[in-house]
C-alpha cells in the first residue's frame, strides 16, 4: 500500500470510526467493506495520468475533505419538484443518505421494495451474493469507497414470472446544511427470471453550498427479464457527482437504461454492462444538457461475453457557455461472443464558440463473425435551417432553441412512462430557456 496521503487519511479515519457499526453487518458485508476501503486506499483518487480520466480532473474533490452528511430536514414540498405527476408506484426517499419514512409512499415496505438496513436483519441471504459483489470487483476506486461507507439504501427485488405495471421511484436528496459533506447512496435491483418493471433513480440536491454524491447502483437481470432503468442526475450547480452503475445479464434478458445529467459542477458516470449468456441485449441512451462551467463525463462499457447478443448506445450532448462535456464509450467482443451485433454513437451539439467536448469510442473485438459500428459527431446549429425557421416568423433565438429542442427530443421519446418522459422533457425546456438567458 502506498503511503498515506493527506486526501486518502480523511476516509481512511471516517473507516475507523466506524468500526463498531460493522461488528453489527454480517460477515461477508464486513469483508467487502474492508477490500473496497483496501481498493481506494491503494488506488485513492483517479488522477488525469489515468486514461481513462485523462480529460476529467477530479482534484476538487480530492483535495476536498469531506466528511459523511448528517441529519437535514426535507418535506414534502421541496421534493416536490423531482417528483413525477401521473406516477403511483412505489417512492422511497433517502435525505443525506439515511431512508426517510415519512417522504416515503410505501404504506407498509414489501418484500419487494426495502432499504438495505432492514432487509440486512430481516432476510440477508437474498442479497448476499449480489450487494458489493460486482461493483468491488471494477478497478473503480471511486465505487469501492462507496462499498466501504455506504450507510443504508435500496433493494428492488422483482419476484419471478411477475410483471409491474407502476415503476419504483427511488428519491436521493442532499440538503447540504453545511458545506464540504458526501453521501453514497446505494441501490441494488435484482429482477428474477421473466420479470418486468421500471426503476426510477433520482439524485438532487437542495441549498447552494458544496457537497459530493458518490452513487452506486447495481443491477442483476435473471433470464428473460425485462427491466426499463432511468436515471435523473438534477444536482446543484455547486455539487460534485460520481457514480456508476453495474449491470449483468443472463440468457434472453433485455435491460433499458436511460441516464439525463441536467446538474452537477463536476460529473462522472460510469455504466459497465457484461452480458453474460445467450441472446442478451441492452440499450443505453444518455442525454446531458449543460452550461456555466459546468463539466460532465459519461463512460460506459459494454462486455459481451456470450453470441447472439446486442447492444445499442446512443449519448447526445448540448453544451452552451464554457460547458465541456467528455464521452468514452468501449464495446468489448470476447472470442466467444460469436454473432454479436453492436452499435455506439455520441452526438454533441455546441451552442457557443467556448464550449468544448472530448469523445473516444472504442471497439476491442476478438471473434470474427459480428456486426459492431461506432461513431462520434461535433457539431454546431445549421445556419441554413435556423433561417428557415427564422424566415417563417420566428426569432432567432427561439429557432435556436426549437433546433436544439430537436436534436434531443428523439432520446426522450425513447422512454416508456409518459409522465417520465413528460418530466425530462421540462426540465430540458428549462435548461433551454436557462441557456437562452445567459446569452448576452
Amino acid at each position: 500500500m502506498p503511503a498515506v496521503t493527506e486526501e486518502l487519511s480523511t476516509y481512511l479515519d471516517i473507516f475507523g470510526s466506524r468500526a463498531e457499526r460493522r461488528r453489527a453487518e454480517p460477515d461477508w458485508l464486513v469483508e467487502r467493506r474492508n477490500r473496497g476501503m483496501q481498493q481506494f486506499a491503494e488506488q485513492g483518487f483517479p488522477t488525469t495520468k489515468h486514461e481513462e480520466y485523462r480529460y476529467t480532473n477530479l482534484a476538487p474533490i480530492a483535495k476536498t475533505p469531506f466528511r459523511i452528511a448528517d441529519g437535514g430536514t426535507v418535506t414534502l414540498d421541496d421534493l416536490a419538484p423531482f417528483l413525477y405527476n401521473g406516477i403511483k408506484g412505489d417512492r422511497l426517499v433517502f435525505v443525506n443518505g439515511q431512508f426517510s419514512r415519512p417522504l416515503s409512499n410505501v404504506a407498509d415496505l414489501k418484500a419487494s421494495v426495502t432499504t438495505t438496513g432492514l432487509l440486512l436483519a430481516d432476510n440477508p441471504a437474498v442479497i448476499a451474493p449480489h450487494l458489493a459483489r460486482y461493483s468491488t470487483e471494477r478497478n473503480n476506486p471511486l465505487a469501492a469507497l462507496n462499498s466501504a461507507l455506504f450507510s443504508d439504501g435500496a433493494v428492488v427485488r422483482i419476484p419471478e414470472h411477475t410483471a409491474w405495471d407502476a415503476p419504483v421511484h427511488l428519491v436521493f436528496v442532499s440538503t447540504a446544511d453545511a458545506p464540504d459533506t458526501v453521501t453514497h447512496p446505494r441501490v441494488l435491483v435484482i429482477a428474477g427470471r421473466d420479470s418486468e418493471a421500471s426503476v426510477i433513480e433520482t439524485h438532487c440536491g437542495i441549498g447552494d453550498t458544496p457537497y459530493w454524491t458518490n452513487a452506486v447502483t447495481e443491477i442483476v437481470a435473471a433470464d428473460n427479464a425485462r427491466l426499463d432503468h432511468y436515471r435523473l442526475q438534477q444536482e446543484t450547480l455547486s455539487a460534485f457527482h460520481t457514480s456508476l452503475v453495474e449491470i449483468h445479464q443472463g440468457r434472453d434478458a433485455n435491460v433499458t437504461t436511460h441516464s439525463v445529467s441536467f446538474g452537477g459542477a463536476l460529473v462522472r458516470n460510469d455504466v459497465e454492462v457484461v452480458l453474460e449468456d445467450e441472446n442478451s441485449e441492452c440499450t443505453m441512451n444518455g442525454l446531458y444538457a449543460i452550461n456555466g462551467r459546468q463539466h460532465v463525463d459519461n463512460r460506459t462499457c459494454v462486455d459481451h461475453t456470450m453470441p447472439h447478443c446486442t447492444s445499442h448506445q446512443l449519448y447526445k450532448g448540448v453544451l452552451d457557455g464554457y460547458a465541456r462535456g467528455v464521452f468514452g464509450g468501449k464495446i468489448i467482443v470476447r472470442p466467444d461472443a460469436q454473432k454479436t451485433d453492436a452499435f455506439q454513437s455520441n452526438k454533441n451539439l455546441l451552442l457557443s464558440e467556448n464550449a468544448d467536448v472530448n469523445t473516444k469510442p472504442q471497439l476491442e473485438i476478438d471473434a470474427n463473425d459480428v456486426k459492431c459500428s461506432h461513431g462520434a459527431t461535433i457539431g454546431q446549429i445549421d445556419d441554413e435551417a435556423a433561417f428557415y425557421l427564422r424566415s417563417r416568423g420566428l426569432g432567432e433565438s427561439e429557432a435556436r432553441s426549437l433546433l436544439t429542442y430537436a436534436f434531443a427530443a428523439d432520446l426522450l421519446e425513447r422512454m416508456k412512462f409518459a409522465p417520465v418522459c413528460d418530466r425530462f422533457e421540462s426540465l430540458l425546456m428549462a435548461k433551454l430557456v436557462q441557456q437562452r438567458a445567459s446569452k448576452p
